[in-house]
């Protein structure tokens, strides 16, 4: 089986506490874009077995592992260890999402790895259990088998399907900077007094006027994580007619929302030309996608 799966943004994340076990509670409103790994799963005699093709661009800057470390090989093991089937399998995953970006590109292939597994193998688990399954690999894994617009909370597993908002005008672009994911907390509990995003003012425009829903954007991250590129990027969007220009994640990839596509298309061109990866898309309605 061989499937597209799509990357995510976040329109609103806000970190609202942190647990004793050291994971922080977040409100935030994913979406699910246009951009795209595609995944690959076979099933084989025994064993499991990855590969992975990057683009050139992200091969010079994006460290993949390509073993039993990917998120996807570890997921194929939690499938056979959740059904008991023994069954080995091939993935191939062919890279669209950049990494260390923010947009949930290794969280997405997991989760890709577990629904080709379960529709190989008779589907012996339903979505609520596969997303169980996704929440023991990572927060974000389990939004994957919602998909859309969806309000989550929690450290991630509270997902509340939204009104669609697909087939927006995106821009996505991102340098070579990054922080780590743990770093960027870190300074997220260092903050004083940071002014949160207005999370339930955007789940009330999506709901009741979603043309308006971008005045809502926002990431508190953008408070604790101050990079040179993400500030160029978020101006040269703005510049270029987008409505809002908001840091998705905990970085470091910038998406805009635009009017139109030919003004996005500008703004990538004048991006690329500065040597950052910059892709016009959509928002989409769902993760995955067989090919």
């Amino acid at each position: 089986m061989k499937i597209k799966t799509a990357a995510k943004i976040n329109l609103a994340l806000d970190v609202t506490g942190r647990l004793d076990n050291g994971y922080h509670l977040i409100e935030s409103v994913f979406q699910t874009v246009g951009i795209y790994d595609e995944v690959t799963v076979e099933l084989s005699g025994e064993g499991i077995s990855l590969s992975c093709e990057l683009p050139e661009m992200f091969a010079k800057s994006d460290s993949i592992p390509c073993d039993e470390r990917n998120i996807a090989y570890k997921a194929a093991l939690k499938f056979a260890e959740e059904t008991g089937i023994a069954a080995g399998c091939t993935i191939h995953i062919k890279k669209g999402i950049p990494s260390q970006a923010g947009m949930g590109g290794g969280s997405t292939d997991a989760a890709a790895v577990l629904w080709c597994l379960n529709e190989l193998n008779g589907k012996p688990l339903d979505r609520d259990r596969l997303a169980a399954l996704g929440k023991t690999l990572g927060a974000d894994v389990p939004f994957f088998f919602t998909g859309g617009t969806a309000y989550v909370g929690g450290i991630g597993e509270e997902i509340t399907p939204l009104p669609v908002f697909s087939g927006r005008t995106l821009l996505i672009a991102k340098g070579k900077e990054g922080v780590s994911t743990g770093e960027a907390y870190a300074r997220i509990d260092a903050l004083e007094a940071p002014l949160h995003p207005d999370t339930t003012g955007l789940v009330n425009a999506l709901k009741t006027s979603p043309e308006t829903s971008h005045e809502f954007f926002g990431n508190l991250f953008e408070q604790a994580v101050s990079l040179r590129e993400v500030a160029d990027i978020k101006a040269a969007m703005l510049a270029s007619g987008a409505l809002n220009a908001v840091m998705t994640g905990s970085g470091s990839a910038v998406f805009g929302l635009f009017s139109s596509e030919k003004e996005a298309g500008r703004c990538a061109n004048a991006l690329r030309g500065k040597g950052y990866f910059a892709q016009v898309c959509e928002t989409a309605a769902n993760s995955f996608t067989v090919i």
